[in-house]
Protein backbone atom coordinates (compact mmCIF):
# COMPACT_ATOMS: atom_id res chain seq x y z
CA UNK A 1 0.00 0.00 0.00
CA UNK A 2 1.41 3.36 -1.05
CA UNK A 3 1.50 6.47 1.11
CA UNK A 4 -1.29 7.97 -1.02
CA UNK A 5 -3.46 4.95 -0.30
CA UNK A 6 -2.89 5.41 3.43
CA UNK A 7 -3.98 9.03 3.21
CA UNK A 8 -7.21 8.21 1.37
CA UNK A 9 -8.10 5.09 3.36
CA UNK A 10 -10.92 5.74 5.84
CA UNK A 11 -10.07 5.40 9.46
CA UNK A 12 -11.32 2.20 11.03
CA UNK A 13 -14.33 2.79 13.26
CA UNK A 14 -14.09 1.37 16.71
CA UNK A 15 -16.02 -1.84 17.21
CA UNK A 16 -18.88 -2.24 19.68
CA UNK A 17 -16.57 -4.14 21.98
CA UNK A 18 -14.38 -1.08 22.45
CA UNK A 19 -17.30 1.29 23.14
CA UNK A 20 -18.75 1.20 26.60
CA UNK A 21 -21.46 3.58 27.70
CA UNK A 22 -20.90 5.47 30.87
CA UNK A 23 -23.57 3.43 32.64
CA UNK A 24 -22.05 0.05 31.80
CA UNK A 25 -19.62 -1.63 34.16
CA UNK A 26 -16.93 -4.22 33.65
CA UNK A 27 -17.94 -6.29 36.66
CA UNK A 28 -17.96 -10.03 36.14
CA UNK A 29 -21.46 -11.45 36.28
CA UNK A 30 -22.18 -13.63 39.28
CA UNK A 31 -24.50 -16.61 39.43
CA UNK A 32 -27.46 -16.76 41.81
CA UNK A 33 -25.54 -19.10 44.10
CA UNK A 34 -22.59 -16.69 44.22
CA UNK A 35 -24.94 -13.79 45.05
CA UNK A 36 -26.49 -15.79 47.90
CA UNK A 37 -23.04 -16.76 49.14
CA UNK A 38 -21.96 -13.10 49.05
CA UNK A 39 -25.13 -12.09 50.92
CA UNK A 40 -24.49 -14.76 53.55
CA UNK A 41 -20.99 -13.46 54.22
CA UNK A 42 -22.18 -9.83 54.39
CA UNK A 43 -24.90 -10.74 56.90
CA UNK A 44 -22.41 -12.78 58.92
CA UNK A 45 -19.92 -9.88 59.09
CA UNK A 46 -22.71 -7.48 60.10
CA UNK A 47 -23.94 -9.81 62.85
CA UNK A 48 -20.41 -10.20 64.20
CA UNK A 49 -20.03 -6.42 64.31
CA UNK A 50 -23.39 -6.04 66.10
CA UNK A 51 -22.46 -8.73 68.64
CA UNK A 52 -19.11 -7.08 69.40
CA UNK A 53 -20.77 -3.65 69.71
CA UNK A 54 -23.49 -5.01 72.04
CA UNK A 55 -20.90 -6.65 74.30
CA UNK A 56 -18.87 -3.43 74.39
CA UNK A 57 -21.97 -1.35 75.19
CA UNK A 58 -22.99 -3.79 77.92
CA UNK A 59 -19.74 -3.14 79.77
CA UNK A 60 -20.50 0.61 79.60
CA UNK A 61 -24.25 0.28 80.07
CA UNK A 62 -24.33 2.20 83.36
CA UNK A 63 -22.87 5.24 81.63
CA UNK A 64 -25.41 4.95 78.79
CA UNK A 65 -28.26 4.55 81.28
CA UNK A 66 -27.23 7.70 83.13
CA UNK A 67 -27.14 9.65 79.87
CA UNK A 68 -30.64 8.45 78.96
CA UNK A 69 -31.94 9.26 82.45
CA UNK A 70 -30.93 12.94 82.26
CA UNK A 71 -34.12 14.14 80.50
CA UNK A 72 -36.16 12.74 83.43
CA UNK A 73 -35.11 15.74 85.55
CA UNK A 74 -34.27 13.87 88.73
CA UNK A 75 -37.21 11.45 88.80
CA UNK A 76 -36.53 8.38 90.93
CA UNK A 77 -36.62 5.01 89.18
CA UNK A 78 -37.72 1.77 90.78
CA UNK A 79 -36.86 -1.84 90.08
CA UNK A 80 -40.28 -3.45 90.45
CA UNK A 81 -39.20 -7.06 89.89
CA UNK A 82 -36.06 -9.12 90.51
CA UNK A 83 -33.62 -8.74 87.66
CA UNK A 84 -35.60 -5.91 86.03
CA UNK A 85 -32.59 -3.63 85.73
CA UNK A 86 -30.51 -6.51 84.32
CA UNK A 87 -32.97 -7.00 81.48
CA UNK A 88 -33.16 -3.25 80.98
CA UNK A 89 -29.37 -3.24 80.69
CA UNK A 90 -29.54 -5.93 78.01
CA UNK A 91 -32.16 -3.94 76.12
CA UNK A 92 -30.18 -0.70 76.31
CA UNK A 93 -26.97 -2.48 75.29
CA UNK A 94 -28.74 -4.09 72.32
CA UNK A 95 -30.15 -0.80 71.01
CA UNK A 96 -26.86 0.99 71.61
CA UNK A 97 -24.86 -1.80 69.97
CA UNK A 98 -27.00 -1.70 66.83
CA UNK A 99 -26.57 2.07 66.72
CA UNK A 100 -22.78 1.84 67.13
CA UNK A 101 -22.49 -0.92 64.53
CA UNK A 102 -24.81 0.78 62.03
CA UNK A 103 -21.96 2.36 59.98
CA UNK A 104 -20.40 -1.07 59.47
CA UNK A 105 -23.81 -2.60 58.64
CA UNK A 106 -24.36 0.15 56.11
CA UNK A 107 -20.92 -0.49 54.63
CA UNK A 108 -21.77 -4.19 54.15
CA UNK A 109 -25.04 -3.29 52.43
CA UNK A 110 -23.24 -0.90 50.09
CA UNK A 111 -20.59 -3.47 49.23
CA UNK A 112 -23.29 -6.00 48.37
CA UNK A 113 -25.34 -3.76 46.06
CA UNK A 114 -22.46 -1.76 44.57
CA UNK A 115 -21.43 -4.25 41.82
CA UNK A 116 -24.95 -4.18 40.37
CA UNK A 117 -25.13 -0.39 40.04
CA UNK A 118 -24.24 1.73 37.04
CA UNK A 119 -21.71 4.55 37.32
CA UNK A 120 -24.44 7.20 37.48
CA UNK A 121 -26.21 5.26 40.24
CA UNK A 122 -22.92 4.92 42.10
CA UNK A 123 -22.47 8.69 42.02
CA UNK A 124 -25.88 9.12 43.66
CA UNK A 125 -25.33 6.38 46.23
CA UNK A 126 -22.78 8.31 48.31
CA UNK A 127 -24.86 11.48 48.89
CA UNK A 128 -28.03 9.46 49.56
CA UNK A 129 -26.35 7.17 52.09
CA UNK A 130 -24.58 10.07 53.79
CA UNK A 131 -27.78 12.13 53.93
CA UNK A 132 -29.79 9.22 55.29
CA UNK A 133 -27.21 8.56 58.03
CA UNK A 134 -26.98 12.22 59.02
CA UNK A 135 -30.77 12.57 59.15
CA UNK A 136 -31.12 9.45 61.29
CA UNK A 137 -28.67 10.72 63.90
CA UNK A 138 -30.17 14.22 63.74
CA UNK A 139 -33.55 12.63 64.42
CA UNK A 140 -32.17 10.82 67.47
CA UNK A 141 -30.60 14.05 68.71
CA UNK A 142 -33.86 15.94 68.13
CA UNK A 143 -35.77 13.35 70.14
CA UNK A 144 -33.23 13.44 72.98
CA UNK A 145 -33.01 17.24 73.16
CA UNK A 146 -36.60 18.28 72.37
CA UNK A 147 -39.18 15.49 72.27
CA UNK A 148 -38.25 13.43 75.32
CA UNK A 149 -37.80 16.42 77.71
CA UNK A 150 -41.09 17.93 76.49
CA UNK A 151 -43.00 14.68 77.01
CA UNK A 152 -41.45 13.97 80.41
CA UNK A 153 -42.00 17.53 81.59
CA UNK A 154 -45.69 17.21 80.68
CA UNK A 155 -46.07 14.03 82.72
CA UNK A 156 -44.07 15.40 85.65
CA UNK A 157 -46.09 18.62 85.82
CA UNK A 158 -49.42 16.86 85.37
CA UNK A 159 -50.42 15.64 88.79
CA UNK A 160 -47.05 16.47 90.28
CA UNK A 161 -48.69 17.88 93.40
CA UNK A 162 -50.88 14.79 93.80
CA UNK A 163 -48.61 11.79 93.16
CA UNK A 164 -44.94 11.19 93.85
CA UNK A 165 -42.84 10.64 90.72
CA UNK A 166 -41.54 7.08 91.10
CA UNK A 167 -41.24 5.40 87.72
CA UNK A 168 -40.54 1.86 86.58
CA UNK A 169 -37.07 1.69 85.06
CA UNK A 170 -38.27 -0.80 82.42
CA UNK A 171 -41.26 1.29 81.30
CA UNK A 172 -39.14 4.43 81.16
CA UNK A 173 -36.56 2.92 78.82
CA UNK A 174 -39.25 1.41 76.62
CA UNK A 175 -40.60 4.95 76.24
CA UNK A 176 -37.21 6.57 75.59
CA UNK A 177 -35.77 3.97 73.20
CA UNK A 178 -38.95 3.74 71.14
CA UNK A 179 -39.15 7.52 70.79
CA UNK A 180 -35.48 7.82 69.85
CA UNK A 181 -35.53 5.24 67.07
CA UNK A 182 -39.00 6.10 65.73
CA UNK A 183 -37.92 9.73 65.39
CA UNK A 184 -34.72 8.69 63.61
CA UNK A 185 -36.79 6.67 61.13
CA UNK A 186 -39.28 9.53 60.64
CA UNK A 187 -36.38 11.80 59.66
CA UNK A 188 -35.80 9.62 56.56
CA UNK A 189 -38.71 11.33 54.76
CA UNK A 190 -36.53 13.66 52.59
CA UNK A 191 -34.42 10.68 51.45
CA UNK A 192 -37.54 8.78 50.41
CA UNK A 193 -38.83 11.85 48.56
CA UNK A 194 -35.51 12.27 46.76
CA UNK A 195 -35.52 8.65 45.64
CA UNK A 196 -39.11 8.96 44.41
CA UNK A 197 -38.21 12.13 42.51
CA UNK A 198 -35.05 10.71 40.92
CA UNK A 199 -36.86 7.59 39.76
CA UNK A 200 -39.66 9.69 38.27
CA UNK A 201 -42.39 8.07 40.37
CA UNK A 202 -43.53 11.36 41.93
CA UNK A 203 -42.63 14.90 40.82
CA UNK A 204 -42.07 17.90 43.09
CA UNK A 205 -45.30 19.45 41.76
CA UNK A 206 -47.27 16.38 42.81
CA UNK A 207 -45.62 16.39 46.24
CA UNK A 208 -46.49 20.04 46.73
CA UNK A 209 -50.10 19.58 45.64
CA UNK A 210 -50.68 17.06 48.41
CA UNK A 211 -49.66 19.32 51.30
CA UNK A 212 -53.07 19.04 53.01
CA UNK A 213 -52.78 15.27 53.21
CA UNK A 214 -49.21 15.61 54.46
CA UNK A 215 -50.28 17.79 57.39
CA UNK A 216 -53.01 15.29 58.29
CA UNK A 217 -50.57 12.41 57.92
CA UNK A 218 -47.97 14.19 60.06
CA UNK A 219 -50.52 14.57 62.85
CA UNK A 220 -51.40 10.87 62.64
CA UNK A 221 -47.72 9.90 62.44
CA UNK A 222 -46.93 12.02 65.50
CA UNK A 223 -49.70 10.27 67.42
CA UNK A 224 -48.59 6.81 66.32
CA UNK A 225 -44.82 7.16 66.72
CA UNK A 226 -44.79 8.94 70.07
CA UNK A 227 -45.41 6.53 72.94
CA UNK A 228 -46.78 9.41 75.05
CA UNK A 229 -50.26 10.88 74.74
CA UNK A 230 -49.39 14.51 75.41
CA UNK A 231 -50.22 16.92 72.58
CA UNK A 232 -46.92 18.83 72.88
CA UNK A 233 -44.74 15.87 71.92
CA UNK A 234 -47.05 14.87 69.10
CA UNK A 235 -47.10 18.45 67.81
CA UNK A 236 -43.30 18.69 67.91
CA UNK A 237 -42.84 15.47 65.94
CA UNK A 238 -45.66 16.32 63.54
CA UNK A 239 -44.18 19.77 62.93
CA UNK A 240 -40.75 18.25 62.31
CA UNK A 241 -42.25 15.80 59.80
CA UNK A 242 -43.97 18.64 57.91
CA UNK A 243 -40.73 20.65 57.84
CA UNK A 244 -38.80 17.62 56.58
CA UNK A 245 -41.40 17.00 53.88
CA UNK A 246 -41.18 20.52 52.48
CA UNK A 247 -37.38 20.34 52.76
CA UNK A 248 -37.51 17.14 50.71
CA UNK A 249 -39.59 18.94 48.08
CA UNK A 250 -36.86 21.57 47.89
CA UNK A 251 -34.25 18.85 47.27
CA UNK A 252 -36.35 17.30 44.52
CA UNK A 253 -36.75 20.73 42.87
CA UNK A 254 -32.99 21.26 42.99
CA UNK A 255 -32.47 17.99 41.12
CA UNK A 256 -34.78 19.23 38.36
CA UNK A 257 -37.63 16.83 39.06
Amino acid sequence: MTPSDLETAPSKAPTDATIQPDDELNDVEMSLFEHLEELRFRIFYALIAVAIAIVGCFFKVNVIVKVLERPAQGVKFLQLAPGEYFFVSLKVAAYSGILVASPFILYQIIQFVLPGLTRSERRLLGPIVLGSSVLFFVGILFAYVALIPAALNFFIQYGGDVVEQLWSIDRYFEFVLLLLFSTGIAFQIPVIQLLLGLTGIVSSRQMLSGWRYVILGAAILGAVLTPSTDPLTQSLLGGAVVGLYFGGIGLVILTGH
